[in-house]
């Protein structure tokens, strides 16, 4: 979460493609990110849980100058990567690229929520949210190329037992030059050949 416009703004630069973004609809609020705690992807913003989502709603609303003493107010959320930032905006502000991945929903207050999770808080100060994000892309490709490098293993294990396979079917092996011999070269009759066969 961030604690002023200017920590907003950091945030809204190095936030992670994972993070899903939560703010108060057209009033002054705190820009609350949830991030998965593994790096899966597997937790989209419609599949957030209802506790969580409605906690993620009251601490904005919580954190809101002007939302904090409404009884009600609207709280967006929206994936990270669909926060745009253009030239004119003032500093903390932010659209959105397509509207249709905004989520809206009525917030009332809930003081027993609210209040849980300002004792449950912790201030980190003097984040360095570029160090975070270039930490993370440097796991998250360093994932990438093992899972590729485990993948071309496979191809290529796979590949050699294709050809083994192949090799058995056509029997490769049994025609070499060293392995045969020729009747002119046995010194036994066909008779004497054919009773030492069986």
């Amino acid at each position: 979460m961030g604690r002023d416009k200017f920590e907003n703004e950091e945030l809204i630069r190095w936030g992670f493609p994972e993070d899903v973004w939560f703010h108060v609809d057209n009033l002054s609020s705190a820009h609350v990110y949830l991030r998965p705690k593994q790096l899966s992807h597997s937790v989209s913003y419609d599949s957030i849980p209802e506790d969580v989502l409605e906690e993620c709603c009251q601490l904005v609303k919580q954190n809101s100058i002007e939302g904090c003493k409404l009884g009600q107010v609207q709280v967006v959320w929206t994936p990270w990567a669909n926060l745009k930032k253009t030239r004119g905006m003032d500093v903390g502000q932010v659209g959105f690229h397509d509207d249709r991945q905004v989520r809206r929903r009525r917030v009332e207050r809930n003081r027993e929520i609210a209040k849980r999770l300002m004792k449950a808080k912790i201030e980190k100060n003097d984040v360095n949210f570029a160090d975070l994000r270039l930490a993370r892309d440097r796991h998250e490709r360093r994932k990438i190329n093992e899972a590729k490098l485990a993948q071309k293993r496979e191809d290529e294990r796979a590949r050699a037992d294709a050809i083994q396979r192949q090799q058995e079917r056509e029997y490769v092996d049994l025609m070499r030059p060293e392995l045969m011999t020729s009747n002119r070269e046995s010194q036994m009759s066909a008779q004497e050949y054919e009773d030492n066969f069986m």
